[in-house]
C-alpha cells in the first residue's frame, strides 16, 4: 500500500476528512479499518504454507486499544516491550496466549506480571536476564517459557537508529555466547526452552538480510537439536518496511518467500512480528494551517501539529507526504514551504522544501502517520495528545478523544 491509495478525493474510505475535521478538530489521527484489516490479510495469505505461523503485531507501532482489538479478532498475537503494552493488550481482549515479550530492560514486575498472564513466550536479550527470569520464575512456583534473542551481526541497511541487528547494538545476545545460554536454560526446571528470535532492524526493504539471519538461526536450531535441545518455535522478527515517498517497498509475499525457502524443510513454528507494515499507511495525520509566514530565505507553514504529535521527522529526518485536502480560500500562489509546528524547537518541523499553494486555515494530511505517530507523541511544551478516529465504510468513530489540559496535570500536585 502507498500514502496515497488511503487518501482518495479528500476521503478515507467513504468518509471526507473535513467532516473528521469539523467533529474532532485537529490534529487528530485518523485510520482505516479496511486498509488496516487488509494490511493483515496480507501477512496471512503469505503464510498460507505455514497455517500455524503467528503473526504478532509490534505493539510499540501503535497501541490504540481499539487497533488491539481489532487484530486480537482477526486472530492476531502480539509483540510486546513493555509491562504497560501487556496490560493494553489485555485491556483490549487480546490472548495472552498469543504474547512474546521483547525489550533489553524487562523489569521484575513487568516479568511477574507476563508469568502471571500466561504468556507465550520471553524473548531473552542478556545473560543477566536469563538468570533473573529464572530466579523469579522459581520463586513463584513457575516454569518461563523463554527464547533467546540472538544478535546475527547483519547489516539491515537501515537508518542507525532503527538497525537493531549489528554487533554493535543493545539489542541481543551475540551468536557466540546463545549456545552456552541455551545450555544452562536446558539444566533449569523454572524454564522451558521454546524458541529462537532475532530482530535485525524496522523499515526494511531488502529481504536478503533477513534471510541471512533466518539461516544463521536455523545453524544454531540444528546445533541444539544435535544436543537434545529441542526448539519448537523460529521468531524472524518484524521490520517490513513501507513506501513514505519513492521507495521500492516488497509485498509481504516479495519479503518473505527467500525467508520461507530457507526454512521450508523445518517442522517449525513460525513467528513474526510486523508493526509498521500493518498501520503505517492506514492513518494519517490530519492538521491545519495556522499562519503563513513568508521570509527572505524561507517560506514558513506554521500547523497546530507538531513535533510533540510526530517526531519521526525531527528524530529521524524522517519524510511524510504532505498533501493539502481542503483549502479555506481560493488557491494561492504556490511557494516551497517549511511545514512546521508551533512548538518552541528549531527541530520542530514535519516537513522541508514542500511545494504547495496555500492559505491560512487550509487543511493538511501527513499521510504514513499510522506507526509511530501517536504511540511517540508527548506534552512537550504542555500540548494536549491528539484525538484518534477509526473509518470504517461510512461511518467513524473517536477511538481516543483529544486530552485536556486537565488531563496534562491529573498526575501532579502542588507545593500547598
Amino acid at each position: 500500500m502507498t500514502p496515497h491509495q488511503l487518501l482518495r478525493d479528500g476521503h478515507i474510505e467513504a468518509v471526507p476528512l473535513a467532516e473528521i475535521a469539523r467533529l474532532y478538530g485537529t490534529p487528530t489521527y485518523v485510520y482505516s479499518r479496511a486498509a488496516l484489516l487488509a494490511n493483515y490479510s496480507a501477512w496471512r495469505a503469505a503464510l498460507a504454507s505455514h497455517p500455524d505461523a503467528l503473526i504478532c503485531y509490534a505493539v510499540k507501532a501503535n497501541g490504540n486499544l481499539a487497533l488491539l482489538d481489532l487484530f486480537a479478532r482477526a486472530g492476531a498475537g502480539f509483540d510486546i516491550v513493555s509491562g504497560g503494552e501487556l496490560a493494553r493488550v489485555l485491556a483490549a481482549g487480546g490472548d495472552p496466549a498469543k504474547v512474546v515479550f521483547s525489550g533489553v530492560g524487562k523489569r521484575e514486575e513487568e516479568m511477574e506480571a507476563a508469568l502471571a498472564a500466561g504468556i507465550l513466550c520471553f524473548n531473552v536479550e542478556s545473560a543477566d536476564e536469563l538468570f533473573t527470569l529464572s530466579a523469579l520464575a522459581k520463586k513463584l512456583g513457575r516454569r518461563a517459557p523463554v527464547s533467546l534473542r540472538v544478535n546475527p551481526d547483519i547489516d539491515a541497511g537501515t537508518h542507525p537508529y532503527i538497525a537493531t541487528g549489528l554487533a554493535s547494538a543493545k539489542f541481543g545476545v551475540p551468536v557466540a555466547e546463545a549456545l552456552e545460554l541455551y545450555r544452562w536454560a536446558s539444566q533449569e526446571p523454572s524454564l522451558r526452552i521454546v524458541g529462537i528470535d532475532c530482530h535485525i532492524g524496522s523499515q526494511l526493504l531488502d529481504p536478503a538480510p533477513a534471510a541471512e539471519a533466518a539461516k544463521r538461526l536455523l545453524a544454531l536450531a540444528d546445533r541444539l537439536t544435535a544436543e537434545g535441545i529441542p526448539i519448537e518455535h523460529l521468531d524472524l522478527g518484524g521490520g517490513l518496511g513501507i513506501c513514505y515517498r519513492d521507495e521500492a517497498a516488497p509485498t509481504v509475499a516479495d519479503y518473505l518467500a527467500p525467508i520461507l525457502a530457507a526454512v521450508s524443510a523445518r517442522k517449525l513454528r513460525l513467528i513474526f512480528e510486523p508493526g509498521r507494515s500493518l498501520v503505517g499507511n492506514a492513518g494519517l495525520l490530519l492538521t491545519r494551517v495556522l499562519r503563513l509566514k513568508h521570509g527572505p530565505v524561507k517560506h514558513f507553514a506554521i500547523v497546530d501539529a507538531a513535533m510533540n504529535d510526530l517526531a519521526r521527522p525531527a528524530l529521524y529526518d524522517a519524510w511524510h507526504e504532505i498533501v493539502k485536502v481542503v483549502s479555506s480560500e481560493a488557491p494561492s500562489e504556490a511557494h516551497r514551504y517549511e511545514i512546521v509546528g508551533p512548538v518552541c524547537e528549531t527541530g520542530d518541523f514535519l516537513g522541508h522544501d514542500r511545494l504547495l499553494a496555500l492559505a491560512k486555515g487550509d487543511l493538511l494530511a501527513i499521510l504514513s502517520a499510522g506507526a509511530y505517530g501517536m504511540s511517540m507523541s508527548s506534552n512537550y511544551n504542555a500540548r494536549p495528545r491528539a484525538a484518534e478516529v477509526l473509518v470504517d465504510g461510512h461511518t467513524h468513530r473517536l477511538i481516543r478523544r483529544r486530552e485536556t489540559f486537565a488531563d496534562l496535570i491529573a498526575a501532579e500536585t502542588g507545593l500547598s
